[in-house]
């Protein structure tokens, strides 16, 4: 599979893993994105569910096991050089919870940490992008709303 200039795009899978009112990120270890903050995630295997994928990709950068619960959003990740296509991925990103493991960096995370909404939602550090905030905030405003209503309110 050639990532970079591919011939077609590239299906990948991304977690929003929400935990205790935070948001796991990791610290990409290779390109695309290098050095940047992002949500776990990688690329779809061949014969993997997009739900399966979520839970090797997570696992594998973070130690965790999670279990998703919901597709959050399905969009286009193209990175252009000059008038090629440098990169180009159509992403799944999943609510997820956790279900087990400790939070560590693994295969090519270089960081993992918990985030507050308020650090994903200012100028901070973190350099996180518009869309990356976008569903960042959808998913975890969809799982406030899941535990208000498994708490009855």
């Amino acid at each position: 599979m050639q990532r970079e200039f591919p011939e077609t795009p590239l299906v990948g899978v991304g977690a929003v893993v929400v935990e205790q009112g935070r948001v796991l990120l990791v610290r990409r270890g290779r390109e695309p994105l290098k050095g940047q903050w992002s949500l776990p995630g990688g690329m779809l295997e061949i014969g993997e569910s997009l739900t399966a994928g979520v839970v090797r990709e997570v696992r594998e950068e973070t130690g965790l096991t999670v279990e998703p619960v919901e597709l959050i959003e399905l969009l286009d990740r193209i990175h252009r050089e000059g008038e090629r296509v440098r990169y180009h991925y159509v992403i799944a990103d999943y609510l997820c919870r956790v279900v087990g493991g400790e939070p560590m960096a693994a295969s090519d995370a270089e960081a993992v940490r918990w985030v507050e909404r308020a650090e994903w939602n200012s100028e901070s550090a973190l350099k996180l992008d518009s869309i990356l905030v976008r569903v960042i905030e959808a998913g975890w405003q969809r799982a406030r709303t899941l535990e208000r209503d498994r708490e009855g309110r």
